[in-house]
């Protein structure tokens, strides 16, 4: 049987990247061979879609060879390695400029080689090398390779300012802010670098001027984004996140065991996620039966960790939410049950346990819901006593 076209091959290829969640597609442009897909800006503000040239011929040699490149890409990627100079031409790297001490980029990365050590003999952390991996790739690295092209951009050497400039290259009181002071200040710790003292203060804070006032869709909302979706895999993992206030990922990592059985229709996060195993109780529990929650119908995503990572599982939520035009993101179902438990007055200890983050996280963000929750339930505390008392 002859080989399929090149195009045809190509086109098979792509579509089985798509399928296993990598961010990458290899992409023909003439009679070359390069990738295309979302990739670090090269400013390091977040991602972008771009094209990297390969410099391969559009033949089977090269097409073998630029699938390589993309496996070992995407790997990169997932790893927090991913660096722009290997792959651009000497005349479009970033120059030195004259007077730069030649000793400060590499005082950088052996700092950053022995962050990322320290980060990797965690005891904790390294029980769960998936969620390990994942948090690196999300929580740390993005930071850091903000940090070393900060300091590509005004040669400072590694130090108070360099971490200054760095923080104040995000807007103010925004997550990204906050997390980026979180990470330099375990960075300055490393290295003994001293902070300002208020360096907290700084830092920022994500809390409620942010995440509390978002627009959260209502229930009725839910409820039609979930009668949407044609698919009914799809439509069952809408319905686990609205009803158990997971993230994008846990739906792939959960065993829904108990949804089948007599008893409370608990669910259980396994240790494979972000922030370990954990247990979640359905708010609304009625919405187990509306949403046909028992009969699961997770969607053929690829959750093998060794070739993917949570964020590329999470990421296929994101990307089904707009296929589908549900009208608001996944995480916006998570908050939306945070503020439902609130609501319902389930304590935010017991809460916070259920979404797998700390109190400290939990009060923080939802620190608006939580304040009107606890001043209304005063008012009322009040009002009855002034009853019981008799008016004046």
């Amino acid at each position: 049987m002859d080989a399929p076209p090149f195009d045809l091959r190509l086109q098979i290829l792509n579509e089985g990247f798509r399928t296993g969640g990598l961010p990458l597609r290899i992409e023909r442009r003439g009679q070359r061979l390069g990738l295309r897909g979302r990739l670090p800006r090269r400013d390091g503000m977040g991602f972008q879609v771009q094209r990297l040239s390969l410099g391969l011929k559009a033949d089977g040699t090269g097409l073998e060879a630029a699938v390589q490149q993309l496996h070992k890409i995407c790997g990169d990627l997932a790893g927090g390695r991913f660096c722009w100079n290997q792959w651009l031409s000497p005349r479009h790297r970033p120059q030195r400029p004259h007077g730069q001490p030649t000793g400060s980029a590499e005082l950088l990365h052996q700092a950053l080689r022995r962050f990322k050590e320290a980060f990797n003999a965690d005891p904790v952390r390294s029980r769960n090398p998936a969620g390990q991996r994942s948090t690196w790739a999300t929580a740390y690295w993005p930071y850091l390779r903000r940090l070393a092209l900060t300091q590509e951009q005004h040669q400072h050497p590694l130090g108070r300012e360099l971490l200054l400039r760095t923080l104040e290259s995000y807007q103010l009181a925004s997550r990204s802010r906050q997390q980026c002071g979180t990470v330099l200040a375990a960075l300055a710790r490393q290295e003994g670098i001293p902070l300002p003292e208020d360096w907290s203060v700084l830092s920022g804070g994500y809390g409620l001027h942010r995440a509390g006032h978002r627009q959260l869709p209502s229930d009725r909302q839910i409820m039609a984004a979930w009668h949407r979706i044609p698919n009914p895999a799809w439509r069952w993992v809408l319905g686990m996140m609205a009803t158990y206030g997971l993230r994008n990922h846990e739906v792939f990592f959960c065993d829904c065991s108990a949804l089948h059985g007599g008893g409370a229709p608990v669910v259980r996060v396994l240790a494979t996620s972000k922030t370990g195993e954990h247990q979640v109780w359905p708010f609304l529990p009625e919405w187990v039966e509306r949403f046909a929650l028992a009969d699961v119908r997770r969607p053929p995503v690829t959750t093998d960790l060794e070739q993917v990572t949570l964020q590329q599982v999470g990421r296929r939520v994101m990307e089904q939410f707009r296929r589908y035009e549900v009208g608001f993101s996944p995480y916006d179902l998570r908050h939306a049950w945070a503020v439902r438990t609130i609501h319902l007055g389930l304590p935010d200890t017991v809460a916070a346990r259920m979404m797998g983050h700390s109190v400290a996280i939990h009060t923080r963000t939802y620190h608006h819901w939580i304040t009107h929750r606890d001043q209304q339930q005063a008012v009322n505390t009040a009002l009855a006593r002034r009853h019981a008392v008799g008016s004046p």
